[in-house]
């Protein structure tokens, strides 16, 4: 139905991400008169498309890794082969449990409503809201908070718009292994989706336009993750452009050229396009809100979330900060005490951190090698491979190393890189470590249990004697 009358709330939130859907949860429970926009489906990226399914398939993709190596473990097994329908519906059952569970959720507050739908700005304190189940509605409120997420970044490739290609998302619905996937981009979500379809089965060439994968990372971490690949079967292209797609032969080929202007011609059976993402806020008529965004699309914002116009926030993705769940878990952190609580929250000083779930993981914390020298740092370098971990070893699981980085004047922990089994976990020791402000020494010379992961630490900082 269609209504040109507006509904005056207290609040206004859109987007039911990571940020967005606690926030409207805590402002009700404050009492007040509140709406959240979805035009998809409820649990924003990470639930739908991003942390919850992936994390899933690499679950399942392990699995069948295990099972082809279990001879190294004594363990006789037959042959291997994937169901990837079975694999399908395992993720598609978890995101609709997880998705469900977040509308019930929201639903248990009688001074919240859920809104499906595409909001719009009218004006800096109206939203219009096309419907999905048809019509349209004006919603107005004192503050509005956006956490509209971001989406696949598609490149201005010459036929690649004529193409079948996959994204991010398409991709987790293929009901069969691909016979050969190319991978478009050397970061973080092609390298994950990479290496979970050859362990699927499928031949996998990975494309990357820059000198090394993932071209944010000290290069020694890059090179090992490009070691690890390799190791998998998995062909690893860099300085690699791809300047033209097009159809062939019951799949997709990419005309490749080097810096030097040397030329490929690859063909693949299915292409992945992995070669970043962009805010969405293209369709959210910021404009009409007097709001602008920068040359990437994102809307600015001050260390406690608020936007060039007041009474409007942006938390998540949306605002051009660290992409991941947890950070964006703690700007609804940051935006509730400061709204609804005693205020004085920050951003400013957040220890940056994230987990890349390549197997073995990538754990990262804190500051690069490369960033602490360019801050003016100087640093001291920890440095373990993981052959030398004892409970690696017990696993068999010795591929990566550690690498910490610590200020040689202070004797804090700058940052860290652990790229060995489990090396989110083991992260997250030293997240808290620096969280604490505790020197490197600390760390050391701790009583850890024997025979854990956690327990490396001793021996990794123990290389700065």
């Amino acid at each position: 139905m269609s209504s040109t009358e507006t509904d005056r709330l207290d609040a206004l939130v859109i987007g039911t991400g990571q940020a967005g859907k606690p926030l409207a949860g805590a402002i009700a429970e404050a009492g007040w008169r509140a709406a959240i926009v979805e035009r998809d489906r409820v649990g924003g990226t990470c639930v739908i498309r991003g942390c919850t399914p992936t994390k899933a398939m690499v679950a399942s993709a392990r699995v069948a890794h295990l099972a082809r190596r279990a001879s190294d473990y004594g363990v006789r097994t037959g042959s291997i082969s994937v169901d990837m329908e079975v694999v399908r519906k395992r993720k598609r059952d978890i995101v609709d449990s997880w998705s469900e569970g977040s509308r019930k959720g929201m639903e248990r507050h009688d001074s919240l409503e859920l809104v499906m739908g595409h909001a719009r700005f009218v004006d800096d304190g109206t939203v219009e809201v096309v419907l999905q189940e048809g019509g349209t509605r004006r919603l107005q409120a004192d503050r509005i908070f956006l956490n509209t997420g971001a989406r696949p970044r598609i490149p201005p490739i010459e036929g690649l718009d004529e193409v079948p290609f996959l994204d991010s998302t398409s991709i987790m619905e293929l009901g069969r292994v691909p016979e050969h996937l190319l991978v478009l981009g050397g970061g973080f979500i092609g390298l994950e989706f990479g290496q979970m379809f050859r362990r699927f089965g499928a031949r996998v060439t990975v494309i990357q336009a820059a000198p090394r994968l993932a071209p944010r990372e000290d290069e020694d971490v890059s090179e090992a993750i490009r070691e690890i690949l390799e190791d998998d079967g998995i062909r690893v292209l860099t300085d690699a452009r791809a300047v033209g797609a097009r159809s062939e032969a019951n799949g997709v080929v990419l005309d490749l050229v080097s810096p030097e202007g040397d030329t490929e011609e690859l063909w693949g059976s299915h292409l992945l396009v992995a070669t970043g993402r962009i805010p969405n806020t293209d369709d959210l008529g910021l404009a009409a809100a007097g709001l602008s965004t920068d040359e990437e699309g994102f809307v600015p914002v001050n260390d406690r979330l608020e936007t060039s116009k007041e009474g409007i926030w942006a938390l998540g993705d949306v605002n051009g900060g660290p992409p991941f769940t947890h950070t964006a878990y703690d700007d609804y952190r940051i935006v509730r005490q400061n709204v609804l609580g005693e205020g004085g929250a920050s951003r400013a000083g957040r220890i940056g951190t994230y987990t890349v779930f390549i197997d073995p993981q990538l754990g990262r914390v804190g500051l690069t090698e490369d960033e602490a020298r360019a801050a003016g740092h100087e640093v001291r370098v920890a440095r373990l491979p993981m052959n030398r971990v004892a409970r690696a070893i017990e696993m068999d699981e010795t591929r990566g190393f550690m690498k910490a980085v610590v200020d040689a004047e202070t004797d804090q922990i700058l940052g860290a890189a652990i790229l060995g089994v489990e090396g989110g976990e083991v992260a997250a020791v030293l997240l808290t470590a620096m969280m604490g402000k505790l020197p490197w020494t600390t760390l050391r010379d701790g009583v850890i249990a024997h025979p854990t992961l956690a327990e490396s630490l001793n021996n990794l900082f123990a290389t700065l004697d």
